[in-house]
This record gives C-alpha cells, structure tokens and sequence, in this order.
C-alpha cells in the first residue's frame, strides 16, 4: 500500500534529490558574488574585461567566491534545502558574506593594499551581492518548497519490514510532513513476521519487486526495520541491496557487527545508521556531471578531425557502416546503446559478444587492427557521455553474453552488478591497472571487478585525472590490445 504518494512514484524528468538541488544552489550563490564583483568592476572601474584579469581585482573576487561557498557551509545556511528562503537560513547565508567581506578588507588594510581598490567598488559589491543573495534565498526558496509540496523534491522511501517499529516509522514520517522525504509504502522481506504484527499492512511487493523499483528509477532511499533479526539475515539483506545505488538506513537495533561502521545520521528526525550509501552525491556528481560535459565537450572537437579520418579509412578498408554499436550494462542495470567505430568485416561482427576478440582474430580488418591496439575505436563513446548514458571515466561497460571460461561474469563474481552503481566510462582504474583486454579467465573478472569497486569508493576529480592521465601512456605502451 503506497501511503502519501501523489503519484505512480517513478521519477519525473525534472525530480531531483535535495543534495542535488543544495549543490546547485550552494554554486549559484557563490557564482553570484563572483558575478556581482565583476559587474560592478565593470560598470564603474574599468569597461574592458581583459583589465579585470590583469588587475588585482580577480584574485580578491576568487578568493570571495571560495571564501563564501565554505564559510555559509560552515554556518548552516543549507542544512534545509526548502527552508532556503527562510529569515533564519537567509540571515546565515547574509552572514557569511559579511564575514566574507570583512575578512578581505582586514587582509588588505594589513597588506597595505586597501588603497588599491576603489570604495565606490568596494561598497557596490558589497551591497550589490547583498541583495543578490537576499532575492536568491527569497525567489529560489519559494520555488523549492513549491516543488517539495509536490514531490517533485525529496528522497523517495521504502519501509523493509511489516512489524509494529515499521508502521510506527511511517506514521512519524508522515506526521512530520517533511517535504524532502516521500514515503512510498512497506516492503516484505520474506522473513517471519506474522499477520498479526503487520497490522494487515498490504506491502508493495517482496525484495525482488523492490530491486525492480529501484532499478527502474523509483526510490531513492531504503529504511529498514526489522527489529530481532539474526546477523546472517541482515547481511543477506544488505547483500542484496548492495549492488544497487541508494541509501540505506536502518534504525540502530540490528547486530551490531552488521552497522559498526555506519554513519549516524537522522530521517525526518528519528535517529539510523546509514550502511549503504550513494556513490558519488551531492557535489561529487554536479563535479563528475560537469568533467564529462566540458572535457568530453573539448575532447570532441579536438578529436573531430581524426574521427573523420577514421571513418574514410574504415569505408577504404573494408565494406560496411563506420559506426558499431553494442547493448551493454549501464548504470543501474539499464541497457546502453554504446558506440564505436567498426572494427570487425560486417558481416563477422558479434553483437552479443559470444565470443571475445582474440591476437590476431580473423573478424578484424586491417584498419580495425590498428584502431583497437591503439583504442582510437572508442572515441564514439564521446557521444556516449555528452548524451550522458556513460562517462569519461568508470567500470568498462561488458557486453550482455560476455563469459570467462564458459560462464557469464555476473555468475562468476558475486557483486558483478555493484559495478553499475555509477555511470560506465570509456576507460577506467582496471584498465590502467593491468586488467585491459580480453577476460578470459574468472581470474581476470574478478581481478577486473575489484578495480571497478575500488574506484567506486574511492572516486574524487583527481582520482579520474590521474586515471585519464595514466591511460594515455597505457595506449602508448599497447599492452593485451587486439
């Protein structure tokens, strides 16, 4: 039974998480004193921008940019995303650019530099961003809580378990009327509890039906309430929810083996552990959104040129379409589209990948040869990340029939699936790892699998930097490429 639900709970276009839209909002208001000191220096000092850049006045711009993106953190000016517009989070927010302010104008009366900047200036920023800010938090604020009454912003949540403790759980979520989580009904575990202590609450469905939810792109977060359960029966439930990319909470009765390394945190105010949690939120994927966009944006019309060469010498070298395109795994389990330039005779390539291309595999043409030794057959994946079904870098996505030794990958290492937690990448940790090539043996799968779960946990900007970085002298060394 779906309680407080306004719609069919899957997600609309415009649905975003509330980390998502704090990100957003935290980059804005910082953009907005960078902007407003432009503007100002502009108007008043000087009308030609290349002046701004060889001026002093960049470096006190950046540094107030940065300044206030920490310290209104720091200060709890977005600790509600839809209480953005409120007089407490507002005067926060205003707060932090006084004490923004001041900061610079002490560092330069003691650098003896103050008399470098203009007062008229000075005050225009300061008031000009003022008011930036105070019609941000009022205009924006409205619009979030808008969207928040309507579901458009919030968690959306599930209940394991049908016992008193769960239906306790989602009578306060639904007293709280928290608008950045929506609870979508019960999930039945398939343990033991009886219908008498389930209330005759009717559950969405069993964990099956509620790993279809979360591959389809309905829930966000998963409570679970299942008070008195042995060890072995939360880890075969966490196990299960593992390979999948949302939060998971319990509340803090479980073994305490199972949450000891959780993190303490509150849903609509009642005290869990968060035991699994999403990869990559909040910040990380507005910076992972914006590297795929703008390098792979930049990589494109470097490569452009080549690609078209590319093409002429494929159609020279054998007859057939330039392009190849394969169904893969992608994120969430979902099937991709993924494009590379042909490198196999048309009428010997292998969709499903049946069977794994091998040293000097007849299927593959002259061209082809070279194009995979030096994985210049990959560059179409460009147009893979900037429709955003992949990214630059991540786990490789495999083919649907791909096999090591005979047997599918996800028979041969149990969390195959965790890989697609992210969004797949065009290269990845595994492949400047060793692990390039052809996987032929349940060796090389899980070897494989592990790097993928390793970047999974441990991504940060600099992190795909170094792989991007590293792949290049990967390619030029040729290593276990045909």
């Amino acid at each position: 039974m779906a309680l407080n639900d306004k719609t069919d709970g899957r997600r609309a276009p415009s649905q975003v998480l509330p980390s998502q839209a704090t990100t957003l909002f935290r980059s804005l208001e910082a953009l907005s004193v960078a902007g407003v000191g432009i503007a100002v220096f502009l108007f008043y000092v000087h009308s030609d921008i290349l002046v701004f850049f060889s001026e002093g006045y960049l470096i006190a711009v950046a540094t107030a940019m940065l300044m206030y993106h920490v310290l209104s953190k720091w200060v709890g000016a977005y600790d509600r995303i839809t209480q953005l517009g409120d007089p407490a989070h507002t005067a926060r927010a205003l707060g932090a650019w006084m004490v923004t302010f001041a900061i610079l104008l002490a560092v330069a009366f003691l650098l003896k530099i103050s008399s470098y900047y203009s007062r008229v200036y000075a005050v225009g920023w300061f008031t000009g961003t003022s008011a930036i800010l105070l019609v941000l938090r009022i205009g924006f604020g409205r619009w979030l809580v808008k969207r928040a009454e309507h579901g458009q912003l919030a968690f959306r949540t599930v209940i394991v378990g049908l016992g008193t403790e769960a239906r306790e759980l989602a009578d306060v979520m639904r007293e709280k009327q928290d608008h950045e989580l929506r609870f979508l009904g019960f999930i039945d575990d398939g343990g033991s509890t009886s219908s008498t202590d389930s209330g005759n609450v009717e559950p969405l469905g069993g964990l099956d039906h509620l790993i279809r939810m979360i591959r389809g792109g309905q829930v966000d977060q998963v409570v679970i309430a299942l008070p008195g359960s042995t060890e072995d029966r939360f880890r075969h439930l966490l196990y299960q929810l593992s390979v999948t990319p949302v939060r998971v909470c319990v509340l803090p009765f479980p073994p305490l083996q199972v949450i000891r390394d959780g993190n303490l945190l509150q849903v609509s105010g009642i005290p869990m552990v968060e035991v699994l949690r999403t990869p990559m939120s909040g910040g990380q994927l507005t910076l992972k959104w914006l590297e795929d966009r703008i390098l792979g944006s930049l990589l494109l019309l470097f490569v452009a040129p080549l690609m078209l060469l590319i093409a002429a010498a494929i159609k020279l070298d054998s007859p057939g379409s330039v392009f190849f395109k394969q169904k893969r795994q992608g994120y969430n389990n979902s099937l991709i589209e993924v494009w590379k330039f042909r490198s196999m005779y048309e009428n010997m390539t292998d969709a499903d990948c049946v069977q794994q291309t091998t040293r000097n595999d007849p299927r593959v043409t002259r061209v082809g040869r070279f194009l995979r030794q030096t994985s210049l057959d990959e560059l179409p994946q460009l147009f893979n990340v900037l429709d955003g079904t992949m990214s630059l870098v991540g786990p490789r996505p495999h083919a649907l029939e791909t096999k090591a030794e005979g047997v599918l990958f996800e028979d041969v290492v149990d969390r195959y699936a965790a890989r697609h937690r992210v969004k797949p990448g065009i290269t990845g940790f595994a492949q400047v790892m060793g692990w390039r090539g052809e996987t032929d043996s349940t060796a090389k799968i899980k070897g494989r699998v592990e790097c993928d779960l390793y970047y999974i946990e441990h991504w940060s900007l600099w992190l795909d930097f170094w792989i991007m970085a590293k792949t290049i002298w990967v390619i030029l060394k040729g290593e276990n490429a045909y």
